[in-house]
């Protein structure tokens, strides 16, 4: 590995990482696996393990002096060193174990580049941080640029707790909004594939409540997929994600962001927080993105 992996650029380890995962959970699907109980009705497989192992083995070889922060195993090396990769070995751990297909593994080097892959399709999305692609094992890993797009109208919404933000935002209260039932149909998949839709154009956006979620091992290359893809990518209440950031909504267009953090607002009747400004925040996080 050492010797293949010379002179690798961040986005080539990133996607490896995230294949060499990939290989794993799919070899193991559908085997009757241990689990552990992480409390609270969470819990890992063996296939999780097994999986940021395989992810952790690519990361040394190619970049023995970064630190590692994984999903399973914590902190790898100095929390506080330049240069962290954030690993989610398998995200969507309940679906996978109750064998459901929709998972992903997620590599992402902090504030740099990133790969999200789906072990059953063969795809794996990536990005330098500056750019985003898809490749596809059975085209001959050939790269196609991800281009995100509301056609689909399809929304994901994650409606797993925490709900930190409640009462003031309940994602499940916005299914029920009259201009999301005439303008959107609702998705539920709960995993950072569903971010890789949206900067794949297969989705219009995703929402979701929750913290700082920018360094979070489970949205951290989804979002850098996101933003490398053109798209809009805030808190739901429309300022940009970070540490003082409320939850998700990443958006294929400034129009769609709009319309959903409107949606938000109006359903927020406690006054706490402010409601959003759909149009300076979409202008805000185009910024971010693209440059004033």
């Amino acid at each position: 590995m050492s010797d293949s992996c010379t002179g690798w650029d961040d986005a080539a380890v990133a996607a490896a990482g995230a294949r060499a995962g990939a290989d794993v959970v799919r070899e193991m699907y559908g085997q009757r696996l241990d689990r552990i109980d992480k409390g609270a009705g969470d819990f890992a497989t063996a296939a999780d393990v097994a999986a940021e192992k395989a992810i952790l083995d690519v990361i040394r070889a190619a970049r023995p002096q970064d630190s590692v922060l994984g999903e399973e195993g914590g902190q790898r090396g100095a929390a506080d060193a330049p240069r962290q990769w954030l690993v989610d070995p398998l995200c969507g751990t309940l679906n996978y174990a109750v064998g459901t297909m929709l998972v992903a593994v997620n590599v992402a080097l902090r504030g740099g580049a990133a790969a999200v892959a789906d072990p059953f399709s063969g795809e794996v999305f990536s990005t330098d941080g500056t750019t985003a692609r898809v490749e596809h094992e059975g085209h001959g890993g050939a790269a196609a640029p991800l281009a995100p797009t509301s056609a689909t109208r399809l929304v994901d919404v994650n409606l797993d707790p925490p709900f930190p933000n409640a009462p003031g935002f309940r994602a499940v209260d916005l299914l029920a909004d009259a201009g999301f039932v005439a303008r959107f149909r609702p998705r539920v998949v709960s995993t950072t594939l569903a971010l890789a839709w949206v900067a794949a154009g297969r989705r219009a956006a995703y929402i979701t409540d929750g913290g700082d979620l920018s360094e979070s091992v489970h949205f951290a290359a989804g979002i850098a997929l996101c933003r490398a893809a053109g798209c809009v990518v805030t808190g739901i209440d429309g300022a940009p994600i970070g540490p003082a950031g409320r939850g998700l909504v990443a958006a294929a267009d400034a129009e769609t962001h709009g319309s959903l953090l409107a949606m938000i607002g109006a359903g927020n009747h406690t006054g706490s927080p402010p409601r959003p400004d759909p149009q300076g925040a979409a202008r805000r996080a185009l910024e971010d993105t693209v440059g004033p």
